[in-house]
């Protein structure tokens, strides 16, 4: 479904990623994984069109993204949910999720997805009304993606969904971005540094550091490997 292939990423002068390819399948969940500011926020921007490659291609089921603006990404069905939420604070949650389904075709279907999203995010129905600014870090979390689901997405990048949040509320998300695999058979690549639920979620893990990818493979065997123990567990 998604493949990046050797691409090279920059902040003006500066180069953040180094030839990094990945690959995401039709209803995979793919996790990258990798300390702060080495490069799993910027993978994500560029894969949605925020920026732009020097080197290398990303293609979505074979067209190549590297050549279309943001929207059409969108279009496409790439949504991106980023680490910051960037709700509406004084709209309702029914009003979040509509502006999630601005593209002319999302808007037609915008009925028969927001079922489906309150199917799996039930505290958001009972919420509908409620301002944004009302509700939880749980639930705004929840709201963020559930926006970005309004847009047909088939392939969605989410930064960073346990940032901020207590313990109790990251296994309740993690458990709804299962149910997304599960019940409206997304593809998913997540940007996360919490490893303690992802051997529950995640089908292939990237390791991610200064830039590069060190590491790379099914979940068990990257969550095993001797590095992620020393590095990320203390082991």
């Amino acid at each position: 479904m998604l493949e990046v292939n050797n691409i090279d990423v920059y902040y003006g002068s500066l180069q953040v990623i180094w030839n990094i390819s990945l690959r995401v399948e039709r209803g995979e969940t793919v996790v990258l994984i990798g300390p702060n500011g080495h490069g799993k926020t910027t993978l994500l921007k560029t894969i949605s069109g925020l920026l732009k490659p020097k080197k290398g291609y990303i293609k979505l089921n074979g067209e190549d993204l590297t050549v279309l603006p943001p929207h059409k990404i969108v279009e496409m069905g790439v949504g991106y949910i980023p680490q910051d939420t960037y709700l509406f604070p004084d709209m309702t949650v029914m009003e979040n999720l509509a502006l999630g389904a601005y593209i002319a075709d999302a808007w037609k279907r915008r009925h028969e997805r927001l079922k489906m999203i309150f199917e799996i995010f039930p505290r958001l129905n009972e919420r509908k009304n409620q301002l944004a600014r009302s509700l939880s870090g749980g639930e705004r979390r929840m709201l963020a993606i559930g926006r970005g689901l309004m847009s047909n997405s088939k392939l969605l990048l989410i930064d960073e969904p346990s940032c901020g949040l207590a313990p109790k509320l990251v296994k309740e998300v993690f458990e709804k971005i299962k149910d997304l695999k599960d019940k409206m058979m997304l593809s998913i690549l997540m940007a996360e540094q919490n490893i303690k639920y992802l051997p529950e979620i995640a089908d292939r893990i990237y390791l991610i550091e200064n830039g590069r990818v060190v590491l790379e493979g099914p979940a068990h065997a990257v969550l095993g490997s001797n590095h992620i123990k020393r590095a990320y567990i203390g082991m």
